[in-house]
């Protein structure tokens, strides 16, 4: 048994990694190519002057480098991971089925059957393969990618400008003891500072108490943020005086001043901006629940993440729907050449898997549906169809 383990690993481990590696490298082609267009192009960003003598004419341009075939490829390279954890479980359908297929081509597996490795055992076999590529998914897909995406934005945003989303940036929402926080951020630098920051407070009665501006901001290490250039208006809302017909009704007094710097305590940390501002399916399992809490603590509506999170735990899983697909092919009697269409056949069952994957994520999202309803149903549907399939071609026939 040990050498049928043997034989079957290493082909199949040697075929997902050609193939893999060949999607790759198609990918990485296409990135580069998208990215020739910003080639000698750079990006002019202002820089702030010092809290001290912070005046209008103090402000100035600082020129960054021009941005390079080099930077190009670093940037594409860092996009490497991604990809990886997006194509890895067509990657495991299309050579385990190759190699299954050869094998039954070749009467190879008719003389493992013989010697043994009844379809029950080949089964086994194959799920702790799958089980393999399940824990290389996920670490790919939870640690490596969603550090590289980050690292390949910041190296965007130092030569193509900051990073941001819309028109006007993220928006996110906290409460504080009675009041509300609602807070703009309208753009993140390369060096993870915030630019552009608005905050507005709110009381317990939805009236509007303050508005703070700031240029920029930064993350404290005590659950704050350091404003830097802030402008700050106050609403005091005083009761009307007796003279004024509209009785009951309040009079505001905005005060407004200047501080070069404030320190302003929140829950918001640098991952929840990060994920208001780039894609949800490039952050981390922990950084999704994380502003999930957030974002049900403060009374908002969270079925998009809480579905890209159900898809982030369920998608490595995919990996072991895919071999039990493959191995119904090591039981197919296969002519001359016959080989090649059930590789095709892989790859657009594969191709049609990714395709339902993101399609049954858009669906839940518009039909509101159950979040992990909306991320299982895809491998549920395809889990269906290969024990089907195994039950057919393999225990009746």
């Amino acid at each position: 048994m040990k050498t049928i383990r043997r034989l079957i690993y290493g082909e199949v481990l040697t075929a997902i990694a050609l193939v893999a590696l060949g999607f790759l490298a198609l990918f990485f082609f296409f990135d580069v190519v998208d990215e020739l267009q910003y080639l000698s192009k750079n990006s002019m960003l202002p820089a702030a002057a010092s809290a001290a003598t912070a005046t209008a004419t103090n402000a100035a341009a600082l020129a960054i480098d021009t941005y390079q075939i080099k930077h190009a490829l670093l940037y594409v390279g860092l996009l490497v991971p991604n990809h990886l954890y997006e194509l890895l479980p067509i990657s495991v359908l299309i050579g385990t089925i190759f190699v299954m297929a050869r094998l039954a081509q070749s009467s190879e597996y008719t003389i493992l059957r013989t010697s043994g490795l009844d379809p029950w055992r080949a089964l086994s076999l194959l799920l702790g393969l799958g089980v393999f590529f399940v824990v290389i998914s996920f670490a790919v897909g939870d640690y490596i990618a969603p550090a590289s995406e980050r690292a390949a934005q910041l190296l965007k945003a130092r030569y193509q400008g900051n990073i941001t989303v819309g028109q006007t940036g993220a928006w996110l929402k906290e409460k504080q003891a009675d009041n509300t926080y609602v807070v703009n951020v309208k753009t993140l630098s390369s060096t993870s500072e915030m630019q552009g920051i608005r905050i507005f407070q709110f009381n317990d009665k939805g009236l509007l108490v303050s508005s703070t501006q700031a240029v920029s901001a930064s993350f404290g290490q005590d659950n704050a943020w350091l404003l830097k250039g802030v402008t700050r208006s106050e609403f005091n809302l005083q009761p009307a005086v007796a003279s004024q017909p509209a009785q009951g009704h309040k009079a505001a007094q905005v005060s407004r001043n200047e501080t070069p710097a404030l320190r302003w305590p929140t829950e918001i940390s640098e991952e929840m901006v990060s994920v208001a501002l780039l894609k949800p399916e490039r952050m981390s399992t922990i950084d999704l629940f994380n502003y999930i809490r957030h974002l049900d603590a403060n009374g908002q509506t969270a079925q998009r993440y809480e579905i890209e999170f159900w898809k982030k735990v369920f998608y490595p899983l995919s990996c072991v729907v895919m071999v039990m697909l493959a191995l119904p092919f090591a039981y197919l009697h296969f002519r001359s050449g016959g080989i090649t269409s059930y590789v095709f056949a892989g790859v657009m069952i594969g191709i049609s898997f990714f395709l339902l994957n993101n399609v049954f994520g858009y669906i839940g999202n518009l039909r509101n549906w159950q979040p992990w309803l909306a991320a299982a149903a895809p491998g549920m549907l395809y889990m269906a169809v290969s024990l089907g399939a195994f039950g057919w071609l393999v225990v009746r026939r």
